[in-house]
């Protein structure tokens, strides 16, 4: 079996890179998790491979993306792998109206 097509690169306990790994579960993609230095002037990895050295950052692949921030790629997840016109803050009212009982 092949390595998952995203790469994400995280810190232990950072709550931006929980964040992504909360949209990647939501859906069901799987993912390689790579721990990088906690220490910021030695995250060489992430900056070679997104041109900065903060976490977290995603290499995709299928899509040829590379990203940073924790904002720009729950976008970006969104866009590519949410289904059309799908939002997470409408599902749980949706199910609270009775559509997932």
């Amino acid at each position: 079996m092949s390595d998952p097509d995203i790469t994400f690169y995280r810190l232990q306990a950072c709550p931006f890179c929980e964040r992504v790994m909360r949209k990647l579960a939501q859906y069901d993609l799987d993912y390689q998790s790579r721990f990088i230095e906690p220490m910021h002037s030695d995250r060489n990895v992430v900056k070679r491979i997104s041109g900065k050295r903060t976490v977290p950052a995603i290499v995709d692949r299928n899509t040829g993306v590379t990203m940073s921030e924790s904002g720009n790629i729950v976008e970006y997840l969104d866009r590519t792998y949410g289904t059309e016109g799908s939002d997470p803050s409408r599902t749980a009212s949706e199910s609270a109206d009775g559509g997932a009982d």
